[in-house]
């Protein structure tokens, strides 16, 4: 897990260490020093802590003129016993919707595992968005990891994409990758 970067490749373009709006403004990652595990295993340094045990993350972009943030993810997300979504919407995706932030991807490729518990704040967030034409997107999360969500009935609030519709996000530049999910995506995972 230690050998896992989050998506560097659009530091040309964001970099949520020097936005001013970030809760991670200033935060100076050693490239050599591990110290954030999800149990026994180290991960990369350079994925942020937000406050969950064994979940991290990473702000790949943020535009605020469109209102838009990608955010890949890593580790265990568990509801049921640390209310990750509690921490996470509280601590860090409501001060982001403060700034316009109401456009959300959340990039799931390396959640291992979701521990549901219900889907209050997943209602919360979409409900203090909504309003201004927002919505969040789950992309390429696991198989495994979907089944718990759509069970936990997350899907009525958070739009996922099905395993078979992966999309291929990472040859893509931060706008362009905005156009295709709002052209192409969101209608279809609209109907």
């Amino acid at each position: 897990m230690h050998e896992i970067e989050p998506f560097y490749n659009w530091l040309d373009y964001y970099n949520s260490e020097e936005d001013e709006k970030s809760p991670f403004y200033g935060t100076d990652h050693s490239e050599f020093e591990f110290s954030n595990t999800i149990y026994n295993f180290y991960v990369h340094p350079q994925w942020d802590n937000f406050g969950a045990e064994n979940l991290y993350i990473k702000i790949l972009f943020a535009d605020y003129t469109k209102h838009f943030m990608v955010i890949e993810m890593i580790g265990e997300w568990n509801d049921c016993i640390t209310n990750d979504i509690m921490t996470f919407k509280r601590d860090f995706i409501d001060p982001f919707i403060e700034h316009g932030i109401y456009k959300f991807v959340l990039i799931g490729e390396n959640v291992l595992n979701f521990h549901y518990s219900d889907d209050c704040y997943y209602e919360e967030w979409y409900e203090d968005i909504r309003d201004n034409g927002g919505w969040i997107a789950a992309l390429n999360f696991r198989e495994h990891v979907l089944e718990e969500m759509y069970k936990a009935g997350i899907h009525r609030y958070v739009l996922l994409n099905k395993p078979e519709e992966e999309i291929l996000w990472r040859n893509q530049k931060p706008f362009t990758f905005h156009k295709l999910i709002e052209e192409n995506l969101m209608p279809r995972l609209l109907h």
